[in-house]
């Protein structure tokens, strides 16, 4: 597992369109189908990485607090499965069920999501504003597996709440730092 930070796509950029298919009721979704009238949270993660499993809980009470202020959600997995089995589409559909995910749970099988969106690792994380342009890329907040920081999403939850208000997000966001996305060689 290497420790892999996020590479902080450059703020305003317009959020990148998709269509993929939603492991949870195998229809596909394009991003214009999840947006929210308020922004949008794009989420890569996966089914095995320590670093995703650590935040669940907080990724999916983050979801329903904000999703009834008119933010749409996604988790996307762009991880090779081939050499990554335990992210494969139907075990993505088992983690997003046993986790009570309230929000798409895509498979980029080709990995060019992944690519348009410069994701590195996972967790790593993207907010768009209403008009799609990004204003919040890396961290949930400061907590790590192990140490002993809880895990609150403070940093995307400040963002998300100035971008509800219709003010500034904060230009100063930390990478976030996890797994490295499973490349297909």
């Amino acid at each position: 597992m290497a420790r892999t930070p996020s590479n902080m796509l450059e703020l305003g950029t317009l959020a990148p369109n998709f269509s993929l298919i939603n492991t949870v009721d195998e229809k596909v979704l394009s991003y214009d189908a999840i947006k929210g009238i308020n922004g949008t949270v794009v989420m890569f993660i996966c089914n095995h990485c320590p670093y995703v499993k650590h935040v669940f809980e907080g990724v999916v009470s983050l979801a329903k607090d904000y999703q009834s202020n008119g933010f749409g959600f996604v988790a996307i997995s762009s991880n090779d499965v081939i050499n990554y089995p335990d992210d494969a589409p139907s075990l993505m559909q088992k983690t997003a069920a046993d986790q009570g995910f309230t929000f798409p749970y895509l498979y980029d099988e080709s990995q060019e999501v992944a690519k348009a969106y410069d994701a590195a690792c996972t967790p790593d994380f993207y907010l768009f504003d209403a008009s799609q342009r990004l204003v919040y890329r890396g961290q949930m907040d400061d907590s790590r597996p192990g140490n002993g920081i809880p895990v609150t999403g403070k940093d995307i939850r400040e963002a998300l709440d100035a971008t509800h208000l219709g003010n500034a997000v904060k230009t100063l966001q930390k990478p976030s730092l996890g797994c490295n996305i499973k490349w297909k060689v």
